[in-house]
């Protein structure tokens, strides 16, 4: 058994010295590294995540022998060093080691206003960040003299019943305890969680040698970087100001130099070119030998040059692949890294427009964040409302309690949808995400009040018809008013990224498309093809509504199929304009799914005018309507339930089919459409509706004379489809798992009422995560398993692939990679971000 590593709890750090990221965290591990490279990086101690989870616990480390390398008056500084930095960390705490006789010799040694400085400096630090004193208490005068620091001095002791603290082996122990204790505090624990940190963290620290950045000659510090953080284009940044310590010159409102020449006033390229110059040295050093573009915190100390740490350039997403690609493309490092550097999430920012996190949020209510994306506009109730808004040229924001599939005219004039009802796999968000348009579900804090066309927040704030909000579908907040927003940013560096993830990944990736828009969004992405085209949102506007609801009060099989020869052209249209966007791609065609009732209106104004169109009395229409109405429609007369029962509509459908197959493969390349049945439990459905298909293909052949192929198959969105995937396969040349009905089935929940204690079973550990946003990979997943299992040993060239909204996700990918499925299919916008997700679990897996 080989033998497990020990590590010292106190590390001087060397060029040689034993240590890890894992053990001593990011900034000592990184600071090593600028040792390596030959930089003036001053006498640094680093301590353990086991060291400062001891000191949180009361058990303190030797601290003689940490000050022992400081020398006989040191004076020290205190800094986080987490695994991650984007994890975070307490605030650093300077000038450790100041007390009366430092301040006395420091007198001698910088003048008084500079050890003055430094002593005032300190004791409001250790008053704020370790005693825990107010700030107002403390003051950090322009003009340090002794009168402010006597006050300083009694303040403290007036607050704590004691003097300040002169021995700088107790200061030190004082800011490692608060240190340590901040970061295992439940805030701070929570904090680190959200941005990914596991719960268990480890903090180090790091105590380093004071370089003063004030007192006599050329005296500051400063903050330089050589990328610009929010393009990634190369160019030189950052602040140097004249007696100052730590990042202070970045906020400093006067005095600061730019680095650079800038017109706007002097630069320490100008002051101290020898400075600059090798400050700019370091910055090269530092990306070709660290990999990585570098923010470099450095001070000045009577014109000597340190450098106090080094971090990862802060940056947005365009700018981190922009980086990750320059990187690349300078052979710095190799395009598997730079694929493995981008976190899939990173995509979704960039193809939609943000509200800028900098912006001051005035939050009116919070949802689930289903669509990302930020957009503002004008409160409208209603689809009609959304249309006008849009003819006249003006954004607004579709405010509905739920959406339904009547909505979704008014969804595509919207800039973004809230629903008080719903969940991440509800109408509103399946939609949503199809159109790349932001979206907030399951606002249920937000009141409607139809009445008076407002909305009411949950403080009763009113907001009505006509105001302006904002909605970020990336955090799931709804915000007042206008903040600023920053645009989509696709660039080349973009389309780079992405191209090298397809050479690494092994399953493919299709998109979701409902309309020949989505499957050109589809194509812009390089979905592989379209894994599930949902024909009924084909049926939902203008003339096409009308025939269904023409169709749906038709009493002969012969009077549906007359209204159904008129939608016809209008179904082989939109099929054609897929084939052909699509240029030889797969593409498959979910047939009819949702139950009737879905194309008639429920609210009293619509059935009035529907019984004028239909010009039958109004107490007829209005008892067909509740005639058709289900107590559980998602469970009703709904898929290939209706494929059987009234089997015109799909024969109509696989009709529409095989004559745009025709037409798009005269005008382009050969189509193979992929016909997919919805809603199956028995073999016995897909025997019929085959037959029927079938049956259609030949008519098709003799009248036209033409040759085509075409592919059959079973969307497995009910256990028992699962279960009987055996027998279901003898019939299929595909299976497509439809993870979001599957997991409502399976669950025995509603996705579109979940959302109302989802939060609920999440915190209190019912659910691990929600099964309707991630993969449930042992119930769901065990389906998926048995299904892929039985079809296979059934027929084992079948094509096995998940099409629910699961499909964009980084775990199910893995899941569906480990069963051997083909492909994935998610929404168009989800396509890059699978992209880039497959490639990054292949190359893990490749170690």
């Amino acid at each position: 058994m080989q033998k497990q590593r020990t590590f010292d709890e106190i590390t001087l750090i060397t060029a040689q010295a034993d240590m890890t990221a894992a053990i001593h965290g990011g900034r000592a591990k990184c600071l090593q590294r600028l040792v390596r490279l030959d930089m003036p990086v001053p006498t640094t101690v680093a301590l353990t995540f086991g060291a400062v989870r001891r000191i949180a616990n009361g058990q303190l480390p030797d601290i003689a022998e940490i000050l022992n390398h400081f020398g006989p008056e040191p004076l020290v500084s205190v800094r986080p060093s987490s695994q991650d930095p984007d994890w975070g960390g307490p605030g650093a705490v300077l000038n450790i080691g100041m007390c009366d006789a430092r301040h006395a010799s420091l007198c001698q040694q910088l003048g008084e206003a500079a050890a003055t400085s430094l002593y005032l400096r300190f004791i409001f630090a250790y008053a704020t960040e370790v005693a825990r004193l107010g700030a107002d208490r403390f003051e950090l005068p322009d003009c340090p003299d002794r009168a402010a620091l006597d006050r300083a001095l009694a303040a403290y002791e007036e607050e704590m019943d004691e003097p300040f603290p002169q021995d700088p082996a107790r200061q030190l122990s004082d800011v490692l305890n608060s240190m340590a204790r901040a970061w295992e505090g439940t805030t701070a624990r929570l904090l680190r969680e959200a941005k990914g940190a596991p719960a268990d963290a480890g903090l180090g620290l790091v105590v380093q040698a004071m370089s003063l950045g004030v007192g006599r000659g050329e005296c500051g510090s400063g903050v330089i970087q050589f990328i610009d953080g929010t393009t990634g284009q190369r160019r030189v940044t950052g602040r140097y100001l004249s007696q100052s310590q730590g990042r202070e010159a970045l906020t400093a409102e006067s005095g600061a130099l730019y680095l650079t020449r800038d017109p706007r006033g002097l630069s320490l390229e100008e002051a101290h070119p020898a400075t600059f110059a090798t400050l700019v040295d370091y910055g090269a050093r530092t990306r070709t030998r660290l990999k990585e573009e570098m923010e470099i915190e450095f001070t000045v100390e009577d014109g000597q040059l340190s450098i106090l740490d080094a971090v990862r350039v802060p940056r947005n997403s365009q700018a981190a692949v922009r980086i990750a690609v320059d990187l690349t493309e300078d052979n710095i490092i190799r395009p598997e890294e730079a694929v493995m550097r981008i976190q899939p999430q990173t995509l979704s920012e960039l193809l939609h427009q943000q509200v800028d996190p900098r912006a001051v949020r005035d939050v009116i209510t919070r949802g689930i964040a289903a669509s990302p994306g930020g957009a503002r506009g004008r409160i409208v109730f209603s689809a009609t409302d959304a249309q006008a808004a849009a003819s006249r040229g003006e954004s607004c924001i579709l405010v509905r309690r739920e959406t339904t599939p009547e909505d979704i005219r008014g969804m595509h004039a919207a800039a973004a949808v809230l629903t008080i009802r719903g969940g991440v796999t509800s109408h509103a968000a399946v939609i949503g995400r199809g159109l790349g348009l932001p979206c907030v579900v399951g606002a249920s804090q937000l009141r409607i009040d139809r009445k008076k066309a407002a909305i009411i927040a949950p403080d009763g704030r009113r907001f009505a018809e006509g105001e302006t909000i904002t909605v970020d579908g990336t955090t799931g907040e709804v915000l007042a008013g206008e903040p600023p927003m920053l645009e989509a940013a696709i660039d080349g560096a973009f389309g780079t990224l992405l191209d090298w993830a397809d050479r690494f990944r092994d399953i493919g990736v299709r998109a979701n498309a409902d309309t020949p828009a989505d499957a050109q969004t589809a194509r812009n992405f390089a979905a592989e093809g379209i894994g599930l085209c949902r024909t009924e949102h084909m049926f939902f506007e203008g003339e096409r509504l009308s025939l269904m609801r023409e169709m749906i009060f038709a009493d002969t099989p012969e009077d549906r199929k007359a209204v159904l020869a008129r939608l016809l052209p209008m179904q082989r249209a939109d099929f054609i304009e897929l084939f052909q966007i699509m240029a030889g791609h797969p593409v498959c065609i979910r047939l009819f799914d949702p139950p009737l009732h879905e194309f008639l209106p429920a609210d009293k104004s619509g059935i009035r005018e529907l019984a004028d169109l239909l010009n039958l009395p109004l107490a007829d229409v209005t008892a067909r309507v509740e005639a058709l109405e289900e107590y559980n429609p998602m469970l009703g007369l709904r898929g290939v339930r209706l494929g059987v029962t009234v089997p015109e509509i799909y024969e109509m459908q696989a009709r529409a089919i095989f004559e745009a197959t025709i037409a798009a493969s005269r005008k382009g390349e050969a189509v193979v459409p992929e016909i997919m049945i919805p809603l199956v439990s028995a073999m016995r459905e897909v025997e019929l509706v085959k037959n029927r298909i079938d049956a259609v293909a030949v008519n098709v052949h003799n009248m036209t004379g033409a040759t085509f192929d075409y592919r059959l198959g079973v969307m497995v969105e009910t256990p028992r489809a699962a279960l009987r995937a055996g027998d279901i396969a003898l019939h299929s040349s595909f299976l497509s798992f439809g993870t979001n009905d599957l997991t409502q089935m399976t669950y025995g929940l509603s996705r579109d009422d979940a959302g109302r204690f989802m939060s609920t079973y999440v915190q209190k550990g019912v659910y691990e995560e929600d099964p309707f946003h991630t993969l449930d990979l042992e119930g769901v997943g065990e389906l998926l398993t048995i299904g892929a299992e039985r079809a296979r040993a059934t027929r084992p060239e079948i094509t096995l692939s998940i099409c629910g909204e699961h499909g964009g996700s980084r775990s199910a990918i893995a899941f569906s990679r480990q069963r051997g499925l083909n492909y994935v299919s998610c929404s168009p916008f989800r396509v890059p971000l699978a992209r880039l997700a497959a490639a990054q679990i292949a190359l893990s897996d490749r170690g």
